[in-house]
């Protein structure tokens, strides 16, 4: 096969004439023919002024570079997509398949032996691993990084479950504007990626468990040292991966065994839900399914061990003091496939037959004790989620895991902004908020409008958590009794859209169920209209693409048409 500049020639009809004029336009940038005959990694950049996650990028690539050109290979870094959560409208998860896809053309398109992809916000490694895993070359990953933590009033502050906290207790009016522009100050005292147990830090962490970044690269933070010489060290894995035309691809490492370590580790960790929705759009691009009752019942059999926010009380510096990944995975040994291989070329059993114990640290438990005796995510089912929902039951109330409220609807996000906060709403502490048309094509792009806010009325009473169910997503940052990613949507016919305000609705998470509480004729009757009921279409565009072609949560909310044939043949 061909390699370095030879790769993917640009078709004019004659090969030489082609590599002549690679040759030759390549040549302005000011390389010699010697840089020009080696093998070549390819370096995505996502840095952008609206994405701070990534504002060490730039540090990252010039510490790759270097490792690649030190290993012998020649570094090309190239432009990407890049997705900030809170920047991206209307919500970054819109855009993940078209980073996805951007990614894989670019991969694709340009000569490039092997990749480094440099990511970090939530939706960013996500899409990368899509990208990847639909490609034909080796990819290892480098995450950005958690930021540090900040301070005020004597207790640390972290991105961005205390920004919950701190503005539920604004809107509680516990607090006043003055100190709540303090704390906006120092809730992102660094550049990196939220601190927490979010999604941005989960996914990082499922990259290194499936084996497709460096050990001990999901933790360590965007501003130390450390990861900077693991871009370096990134780098030369990258380098070698290009000279070796044997290497492994990421549809090799992510083996159902990998997958499955990625599950458990997931449940062990406290992870983010969001997680769920993207483990199944990266098994769809390799033709497999998402083993939803596998996933459960690891839920029930692997207890939460990490202490970090949301589920727990610490941040991910002290996840990474404590050992991070090897770590945690050395204390679900009996769960972990070893023999799972890794980008790197070192089986995940090496790795953490090598940890060893820091002492003294209480942030990873042990099976024996565990933070909390329950997995991080149960999966529930009934006839309002036919094809599922999932709830981190372990950022829930515990009085709520079993509960029967009356219904209070809201149709829509909007809907819900316009009228949650009005004084005349009519909701009580024990209601369940459901809001609805927030799925894959009904916000479009699933928003994480999952965590509906306490109403006004209520959290000036003092009420923290509710019951709370939708077809959208939650950030996983945040915590509260919240069912999500029911499936399929109510803008696709599920019978969340069926719910009526003082309908009663009964909430079993140890029984896997959420249901509707309305007999069987009245529930048939009402589908009838849902059935036959169209939804609109976007008339142009990515928005058009997005609505025709989106699957629903329990298939990833990827696009169908880039899902793997195997998977389509099934």
């Amino acid at each position: 096969m061909s390699n370095g500049l030879r790769r993917k020639l640009t078709s004019y009809g004659d090969q030489g004439f082609s590599l002549f004029l690679r040759k030759a336009f390549i040549k302005a940038m000011g390389y010699s023919d010697d840089a020009l005959d080696r093998p070549i990694v390819g370096i995505a950049n996502t840095y952008s002024d609206f994405n701070p996650c990534h504002g060490n990028v730039p540090q990252l690539i010039e510490a790759t570079k270097r490792g690649v050109m030190l290993t012998g290979a020649m570094p090309m870094v190239f432009p990407t997509i890049s997705i900030h959560e809170s920047f991206a409208s209307p919500t970054s998860m819109y855009l993940r398949n078209l980073m996805a896809m951007e990614t894989e053309e670019m991969i694709r398109a340009q000569p490039m032996d092997a990749v480094v992809l440099i990511g970090g916000c939530d939706k960013t490694l996500p899409a990368q691993i899509m990208a990847a895993a639909s490609s034909e070359i080796p990819a290892i990953f480098l995450p950005t990084g958690p930021m540090a933590v900040g301070h005020h009033k004597g207790e640390r502050l972290g991105a961005c479950t205390d920004c919950r906290r701190f503005w539920g207790r604004f809107r509680a009016g516990e607090i006043d504007e003055a100190e709540i522009a303090e704390v906006n100050n120092k809730l992102a005292s660094s550049i990196g990626t939220c601190t927490v147990m979010g999604t941005a830090s989960t996914m990082a962490n499922l990259t290194e468990v499936m084996g497709l970044c460096l050990p001990r690269a999901a933790s360590a933070p965007a501003v130390e040292s450390e990861r900077v010489r693991l871009a370096e060290e990134t780098g030369r894995v990258a380098a070698r991966l290009a000279m070796d035309e044997a290497a492994p691809t990421v549809r090799d490492i992510l083996t159902p065994q990998a997958i499955r370590n990625g599950l458990v580790a997931l449940q062990a960790m406290g992870g983010s839900t969001n997680a769920v929705v993207h483990l199944a759009a990266i098994t769809g691009r390799l033709g497999l399914r998402l083993d939803m009752a596998e996933l459960d019942r690891l839920g029930r059999s692997i207890p939460l061990l990490v202490d970090l926010q949301p589920s727990g009380q610490h941040y991910m510096e002290q996840f990474h003091e404590a050992g991070g990944v090897p770590a945690l995975l050395k204390a679900v040994r009996h769960e972990i496939d070893g023999s799972a291989p890794t980008v790197y070329g070192r089986a995940i059993g090496e790795i953490i037959d090598a940890v060893v114990d820091e002492p003294g640290q209480t942030i990873i438990r042990t099976i024996e004790k565990p933070l909390k005796p329950i997995g991080t995510i149960a999966v529930l089912h009934g006839n309002l989620a036919p094809r599922g929902a999932v709830i981190k039951q372990s950022a829930a109330s515990k009085d709520l895991l079993q509960h029967i409220g009356r219904a209070v609807v809201f149709d829509s996000v909007e809907d819900m902004t316009l009228r949650i906060d009005n004084d005349d709403l009519d909701v009580h502490a024990n209601d369940v908020l459901v809001l609805r048309n927030a799925g894959p094509k009904g916000a479009p792009g699933m928003p994480e409008a999952g965590y509906l806010p306490i109403p006004r009325k209520l959290a000036r009473l003092g009420v923290k958590d509710m019951v709370r169910i939708s077809d959208a997503r939650m950030s996983g940052t945040a915590f509260g009794t919240i069912i999500l990613h029911i499936a399929p949507e109510a803008a696709d016919g599920g019978p969340l859209a069926i719910v009526r305000t003082g309908d009663r609705i009964r909430l079993d998470v140890e029984g896997r169920r959420i249901d509707l509480d309305i007999d069987q004729a009245e529930f048939d009757h009402r589908m009838l209209d849902v059935v036959n009921r169209p939804s609109p279409a976007p008339a142009r565009g990515y928005a058009k693409l997005y609505q025709e072609r989106v699957l629903q949560a329990d298939e990833g909310a990827d696009f169908d048409f880039l899902q793997s044939e195997e998977l389509d043949a099934r």
